[in-house]
């Protein structure tokens, strides 16, 4: 906690405020708290791993996921990871960090956001899902609870955030787009990791073409593998930036720093929905 909170906090203890007093009280320890969350991303992504654990291209794999998906459905699932939650409960966190970027679109408020803090010198692991208004009654408490426990938390225990990261993603695009339903994946999630593993394979060759594509790089617009090439560019340029808490955090890291891709949060709202997990 900063020392302007700290010494409101202490204000409140001595004085009592009655009324407008106490409300204009609580307002400013709210904004306070807010000042202390990381900036949305300039230019915007959806992957944004401000602790630096997720490999170059499994993240401009997980970006690219994300994009068409928001492009195709409108729906925008994002991704935060951080080195350190301050004083902040993850709940909170995510929550305050999901409403101040507006993950979602107004009126809709179709957005999910995924935040991660990985093991470290300052504790256990910490995820939490946050889920918008708008799909709290297609991804409900519990699925996200049974995504973090039995999809995500197995991978993150083995120091593999990428692969828990990949699983939820894949299970949050179905079940958020209709494919399959909450109570489907709580009776049987096999269903719906079925799926998970055919997507899986499919971006493994879409990165190896990108890979094979390489040497064609220099004929960017004349040959097939051009485009290819041009994104395994993209990735490699980005991500140069050294890792920090929230000051490289407009700096831009990912595969899309330099711009292009994501056009930009839409406004939506969160009520609380989702579930946190911790190992």
């Amino acid at each position: 906690m900063n020392y302007p909170t700290k010494f409101l906090s202490a204000m409140h203890k001595k004085l009592t405020f009655q009324g407008p007093g106490l409300l204009i009280l609580l307002l400013m320890v709210s904004f306070l708290r807010a000042a202390d969350l990381p900036e949305r991303p300039m230019p915007p992504r959806l992957v944004n791993d401000l602790a630096g654990i997720i490999e170059p291209q499994k993240l401009a794999m997980l970006e690219a996921q994300l994009v068409a998906f928001n492009d195709t459905t409108s729906t925008q699932i994002a991704i935060v990871t951080v080195p350190t939650l301050g004083d902040f409960d993850i709940t909170d966190f995510a929550d305050r960090l999901a409403e101040k970027w507006g993950v979602g679109q107004k009126g809709k408020n179709n957005g999910v956001l995924i935040v991660l803090k990985p093991k470290n010198e300052e504790g256990p692991g910490r995820v939490r899902i946050s889920v918008g208004y708008g799909l709290e009654e297609v991804i409900t408490d519990a699925v996200t609870k049974r995504i973090i426990e039995t999809e995500m938390i197995p991978f993150f225990r083995k120091g593999d955030y990428a692969g828990g990261l990949e699983a939820a993603v894949q299970i949050l695009m179905q079940l958020s787009s209709g494919k399959y339903k909450a109570a489907d994946y709580l009776k049987d999630p096999g269903n719906l990791l079925g799926g998970v593993w055919i997507l899986i394979i499919i971006l493994f060759i879409f990165m190896l073409l990108i890979f094979l594509g390489r040497n064609n790089y220099y004929h960017a617009g004349t040959q097939p593998g051009s485009i290819l090439s041009t994104l395994m560019w993209m990735n490699m340029l980005g991500n140069t930036g050294q890792h920090g808490k929230w000051s490289d955090f407009s700096g831009g890291r990912g595969p899309f720093s330099s711009g292009g891709g994501f056009g930009g949060f839409g406004g939506g709202s969160f009520g609380g929905g989702g579930a946190s997990g911790r190992w």
